[in-house]
């Protein structure tokens, strides 16, 4: 185990709780590093992003260089949630040689890969990336802990709700009054979406969401359904044995608590397609392109 061992999610959580505040959208001014000569290193394009951040770089982070060379000259950038083999040969195809990833590279939280050993599917990955110079980045901390939460402002952002967003309780929205099945249909529609679980009454009103993207855990979850006390939580992904069962029991107690799971990808592929237009500004004359990872799923 690294002895600077990567924070987990939940350890990130309680950090984003105390730092976000304020702001409607990334700090967008500066344009970035470019040098004398027009050109910017992907070293320079991380350090332009991690400038918005408060605090960052970070001592203990996943949002580390997981391969590739970051002094050489970006020649394209390409955001997306997951760094899958079909997305590293997309950008290859557009001459992009830089990933911001939001997601781990290599099937774990701090991507380490000593536990695969000799193993096929990562060797195949690593000579992808080799064969195409190809830089992946991942941004996972500082996109959360930016003022305001880039992941959960591009998800607003992409369900037309930003006008309901309110820093000093970033968690919550409170829309006009619609049904639960109105909620389910709004996010498969606007976020893409072809199938989704929920527990609740579809016809049930609502009017104080709780959106939660990704994988916060179950006791963060739980978490903010308190301190929110919602008419729906909605988030990425949970385990199966801790906030589905408390809602569960919730209803069974006669409190109208919906929850709809829409997986975790989907969830927050819109901060990454959001961080676009703030790439453009920060390494202006670089082509970005937002490729999306999506669901590894598919419904039987």
């Amino acid at each position: 185990m690294n002895k600077n061992k990567a924070w987990g999610r939940r350890d990130f959580l309680a950090m984003g709780l105390v730092v976000m505040a304020g702001g409607k959208g990334f700090a967008q001014g500066g344009g970035g590093g470019l040098s004398a000569a027009g050109t910017m290193t992907i070293r320079q394009v991380i350090e332009s992003l991690q400038a918005d951040i408060p605090g960052a770089p970070f001592p203990r982070t996943v949002d580390t260089i997981k391969a590739g060379d970051q002094e050489q000259e970006v020649k394209g950038i390409v955001t997306t949630m997951f760094a899958t083999d079909e997305v590293i040969t997309k950008a290859a195809g557009l001459g992009a040689n830089f990933i911001i990833a939001h997601e781990p590279t290599f099937y774990n939280h701090a991507d380490e890969t000593g536990w695969l050993g000799n193993d096929e599917v990562l060797n195949y990955k690593r000579s992808l990336l080799d064969k195409h110079g190809i830089v992946v980045w991942r941004y996972h901390d500082g996109l959360h802990a930016h003022r305001p939460d880039g992941v959960r402002y591009g998800v607003l952002q992409a369900l037309g709700w930003t006008k309901y967003y309110d820093a000093d309780n970033p968690y919550l929205v409170e829309v006009p009054v619609i049904t639960l099945q109105e909620v389910i249909t709004h996010m498969k529609e606007s976020l893409g979406i072809d199938r989704l679980k929920y527990i609740g009454d579809p016809a049930q009103l609502c009017r104080r969401i709780a959106l939660s993207p990704g994988a916060a855990g179950g006791q963060a979850q739980i978490w903010t359904i308190q301190k929110t006390k919602p008419d729906v939580f909605i988030c990425g992904e949970l385990n199966e044995w801790e906030t589905s069962e408390y809602v569960r029991d919730a209803r069974y107690q006669g409190r109208k608590l919906g929850l709809v799971v829409l997986g975790h990808a989907v969830s927050e592929e819109p901060g990454l397609e959001w961080l676009v237009p703030v790439l453009k500004k920060k390494a202006p004359g670089i082509t970005v392109t937002h490729i999306a990872s999506g669901d590894a799923f598919t419904w039987g």
